[in-house]
Formats: structure tokens, C-alpha cells, sequence
């Protein structure tokens, strides 16, 4: 696995000899590794040139660029080195025909939600009473296998969500009053947090897409469509509850993330910049966790979890082995 780099600060951004070097508005310079980067992170202004991107490109470094105020904004996703156009009939031909696109979309929010339900079983097993809503997203996880069409499972999804998000005021010890999901503008500091790490895992799940042959606009469950890289929606939805969502529980009831890491004034919507280091730290260590796969028979860490669900989606493109989403087993 290659190293992540994350620039906060104000500089230029170029390349030297066969380096990426930063350098900041007060000439402090860093040399960014390229031979060991896969991928860097923006989140302070940077200038850089095409001479940058160029080399960028032809050492496979994703660039994934957010604004001043924490949003994710785009990427610079260098050109496909590792494509197959065998592979890519094969998506679009699963992607067009209903019932195994069907499928494969059932099969994602099965994993989901159960990853989900094993959040609420956490915090259950350890006083929090959740009993109910455990039991009702198990009767909708039910219905998953009975659903018709994407619209179906969708409303299935948003309704198990729904019950989730209502057991959060329980399962985190702050006083926030976390009530829906908002995401245009966040509305507390619950949404701002989930906006933000579901910014990260995205990113983080295109990375991992670009290192294998699938095509990252061709998707299942959400509907592909322009700007954006409907696949990574697809399996990100599978790694929120595990990277993002327990990673978030424990920085608030830890209280390593608390109403001053927040501008007030603008109702909690921006994270400071400490903030943003202080998640993007333990973000970086839950990717690099590790856990014994029981089929691999050896360690692997979160992140290589998420390359290997695209394998196992390849594998069922490609007539080999039905594609089953990843759960929680611990």
C-alpha cells in the first residue's frame, strides 16, 4: 500500500526532478515521496501547473481536491493504465440487464444494513437499550430479497437509515440533538461530521477502484449518471457504518471532537482545521487496522477490505463466483 499525503496548508504544488515537492507560503518545503504516494489530498489553496499533473499522471497519484471549507470538490483521477475492455462489456451488460442488476444492488444493501445492525448490536451489548430498532431494521432487511426495482430498494435503504439515525441521540454521549440527515447545507455537528468522513470514504473507495479494472462510472444500486463516480457511491454505502460511522461514535464520546472544533456562527457547519487533522488522523488508522480474514486465512487492513469487494465484483461480472457484500463478522 502506497502513503496518503494531506496539504493544509497555502503553497505551490510542483514537480522537481522526479519529486512532488510542497511549498509553503512561508518556504517551508516537503518532498511528497512520489515513488511510494498514492494519493494526495488538497484542502488548502495550492497552485500547480500541468507539468504537475502530467507526472502525476504517469505515477498513478490520485488527486482529490477539497475547498476552503472542508467540501470534497472533485478529483484528478489519472488516466485508466489498468483497463479491460472484456471487463467493461461485462459491467455495462450487468448494469443493463434488470434482474442481475437487481441483484448485485440487493446484495450491497444486505451487507449495509447488516453492517448497520451490527453498530446497534455494539452499543446494545454495552447498556444502551436498542432493542427495538434493532429488531425493526431486521423486519425491513427482511423485505430486501422481496423488492422489485432500485426505486424499491432505495426506499427500503432510506427507511432503515431512517431508524438508525434516530438511535444516535442514545448511542452519543454530547448533547447534540442529532435528528435527520442533512446534507446541503450540515445543520449540527452530527451531519457536518458525516458529510465530511462520507467525503472521505468516497475517495478513499475511488482509489481503490482505479488500482483494479472496473470502470468507476458504471454502477448498481446508485443510478450512473455525469460528475460523478456512481460506482464508489456503490460500495462505499457497505464501509460507511464500519469506517466512518464507529469512527465518528468514538471521537464524540471520547469528546476528541466537540462543539469547539465547530464555527459556531455558522450554525456548525465548518469544522476547524485541528478538526479536520484530528479525524483525518484516526481516519488514516482505522484504514490501516487490521483483521484476520477467515478466507484469506491472513491479515489484511480496512482499506484492502474495499479492494477486494471490487475483486469480488469482478469475479461475478465475469461468471466466476455470485458477488456477496462484505460483513462484519466482529
Amino acid at each position: 500500500m502506497g502513503e496518503t499525503f494531506y496539504i493544509f496548508k497555502d503553497g505551490d504544488l510542483r514537480r522537481k526532478d522526479d519529486n512532488v515537492i510542497i511549498t509553503t507560503l512561508d518556504g517551508d518545503k516537503k518532498n511528497l515521496k512520489s515513488e511510494v504516494t498514492d494519493e494526495i489530498y488538497l484542502f488548502g489553496e495550492v497552485s500547480m501547473n500541468t507539468k504537475l499533473l502530467n507526472f502525476l499522471s504517469q505515477q498513478k497519484i490520485i488527486l482529490h481536491i477539497f475547498n476552503y471549507y472542508g467540501f470534497y470538490s472533485g478529483s484528478f483521477y489519472p488516466r485508466e493504465s489498468n483497463i479491460s475492455g472484456y471487463l467493461l462489456v461485462k459491467q455495462v451488460n450487468k448494469y443493463s440487464d434488470n434482474n442481475s442488476r437487481l441483484k448485485i444492488a440487493q446484495e450491497i444493501l444486505k451487507a449495509a444494513s447488516h453492517n448497520i445492525y451490527r453498530n446497534l448490536r455494539y452499543y446494545n451489548g454495552r447498556g444502551v437499550n436498542l432493542e427495538n430498532p434493532m429488531k425493526d431494521i431486521t423486519s425491513l432487511m427482511n423485505t430486501l430479497d422481496k423488492s422489485s426495482s432500485i426505486n424499491q430498494l432505495m426506499g427500503i435503504e432510506g427507511n432503515i437509515r431512517k431508524i438508525y439515525y434516530s438511535t444516535w441521540n442514545d448511542i452519543v454521549k454530547q448533547e447534540i440533538q442529532f435528528e435527520k440527515r442533512v446534507k446541503r447545507p450540515p445543520d449540527n455537528m452530527i451531519n457536518s461530521l458525516l458529510s465530511f468522513t462520507n467525503s472521505l470514504i468516497y475517495t478513499t473507495v475511488l482509489s481503490e477502484i482505479y488500482k483494479t479494472q472496473l470502470n468507476p462510472t458504471i454502477s448498481y444500486l446508485h443510478e450512473p449518471g455525469t460528475k460523478r463516480f456512481s460506482l464508489s457511491l456503490d460500495i462505499a454505502e457497505i464501509f460507511k457504518p464500519l469506517i466512518g460511522e464507529r469512527m465518528i461514535f468514538s471521537l464524540l464520546n471520547k469528546n476528541q471532537i466537540t462543539e469547539n472544533d465547530f464555527d459556531k456562527e455558522s450554525n456548525f457547519l465548518y469544522l476547524k482545521e485541528s478538526a479536520k487533522k484530528q479525524i483525518l488522523m484516526e481516519y488514516d488508522k482505522r484504514l490501516n487496522r487490521t483483521i484476520h480474514h477467515k478466507d484469506l486465512g491472513r491479515e489484511v487492513s480496512y482499506r484492502y477490505l474495499i479492494r477486494l469487494e471490487c475483486y469480488k465484483l469482478i469475479k461475478d461480472l465475469i461468471g466466476e463466483k455470485e458477488y456477496t457484500g462484505f460483513k462484519i463478522w466482529w
